[in-house]
């Protein structure tokens, strides 16, 4: 069924729009480099806002429960029920990350923030309001904003991390690869003035091993993505990751546009340079930056080590996540709400066919669920979150107190 928006945008036609050359202002390559407005070398160092905009189960502990935002969703309308449900996100969402975080991050030493989003939130109105906020907030702690489509259309990893139906199916249909361009393009025209933006992340890890067949369709999927962008906004870099979870950059040739930075992730490999020396071979071939824009969910000991070698080697990062449940591999962590292990009890158990009846005698009551719930929406916000020194101090950042 086509989708209200894109039906919208597919309508009008991406017709070119002739726009004037992009101000020193905006954040820009130069060769090797990335350039700020003030004409000098900008070395990345930020932080993914992850499992705001896109929640993962990891990182509330469901371990073999559900992992993606549908299946936690369903879940939570089988405790609480659908209405209740969609209230819970939409307060998550305003709640999650706040004024108080952009500024806790700015504090810490960050100079830039990673927001990953679901193309559903662009479809359905939701995230042009958030992202306004948080991009305002930023402009005032002097952050730059990458926005990162972690969700397309179709899905460009077919796992939990993209929301959708066990494959790739964004590479398989011109259908969903014409409404991710539309989704692009509708983002650029929105944030084309917009010089606190830095850039737009095009497609968060796609084409996973198991399908690299696919790997030839990903550039060409960037180069129809990058000439919409072009059609309305000529001011902000476009970022692209390499296939098989951002690590293969032999899927690229020359640079598809002069304004484009190539950006990798690298987890659970040794903190040293030979691990990221085929990203600096590349950058020296084509002379284009390059950036890190995941890592983490290590040791401390580790962190600091491979942030380190990015550092000697002139290479900006973003780490994974900001905040997440319970845990000491972030900037900031919350406490498990009340009632949640036994969410996270029922949340493992068995639910095929035929097991509706016996899954209702042991789910947690309507009450405890409700009563989990409010209490995380309490524990996420900053003033009750614990900060972590020790991951912020392997960061090389500070280690702020929260207001």
């Amino acid at each position: 069924m086509m989708r209200p928006f894109s039906a919208i945008i597919l309508l009008f036609g991406l017709a070119a729009i002739h726009l004037p050359a992009a101000e020193n202002r905006f954040v820009h390559t130069g060769g090797r480099e990335i350039i700020g407005p003030d004409g000098h070398k900008l070395l990345l160092r930020g932080i993914n806002l992850g499992n705001w905009l896109v929640p993962e189960g990891y990182m509330f502990h469901f371990g073999k429960g559900p992992s993606s935002y549908r299946e936690i969703s369903a879940l939570f309308n089988r405790l609480v029920g659908p209405i209740e449900t969609t209230r819970f996100w939409k307060q998550y969402r305003e709640t999650y990350i706040t004024e108080a975080d952009i500024r806790f991050i700015h504090d810490a030493g960050f100079n830039c923030v990673r927001i990953p989003f679901h193309y559903k939130l662009i479809d359905d109105g939701t995230a042009f309001p958030l992202f306004d906020q948080v991009i305002a907030w930023a402009k005032e702690a002097h952050l730059w904003v990458i926005l990162d489509m972690h969700c397309a259309p179709g899905g460009q990893t077919g796992t939990n991390i993209d929301d959708s139906w066990g494959y790739p199916w964004l590479f398989e249909s011109s259908e969903e690869q014409q409404f991710a361009v539309a989704f692009w393009r509708s983002i650029a025209q929105r944030y084309a003035d917009e010089p606190t933006v830095l850039g737009y992340d095009l497609l968060n890890e796609p084409v996973p091993p198991a399908v690299a067949q696919l790997n030839p369709y990903l550039e060409p999927l960037y180069r129809k993505i990058t000439d919409a962008i072009r059609q309305v906004d000529k001011n902000h870099a476009v970022i692209l990751g390499g296939a098989q979870w951002d690590s293969n950059f032999s899927v690229f040739g020359p640079p598809i546009d002069p304004n484009a930075i190539y950006t990798f992730h690298k987890y659970w490999t040794a903190p040293t340079k030979d691990v990221i020396q085929s990203y600096l071979d590349f950058r020296e071939r084509y002379q284009v930056p390059i950036w890190m824009g995941e890592s983490g969910e290590n040791q401390d000991a580790w962190v600091a080590q491979f942030r380190a070698m990015l550092d000697e080697n002139d290479v900006g990062w973003a780490f994974w996540p900001y905040k997440k449940m319970d845990a000491a591999s972030s900037p900031v962590s919350f406490a498990r709400p009340i009632h949640w292990d036994e969410i996270v009890s029922y949340a493992a158990l068995p639910g095929g066919m035929g097991a509706a009846e016996e899954l209702m005698k042991k789910r947690p009551s309507v009450e405890n669920s409700r009563a989990a719930l409010a209490d995380l929406l309490e524990k996420i916000k900053l003033q009750h979150c614990r900060v972590n020194p020790g991951y912020l101090q392997a960061l090389g950042m500070h280690v702020p107190a929260i207001q």
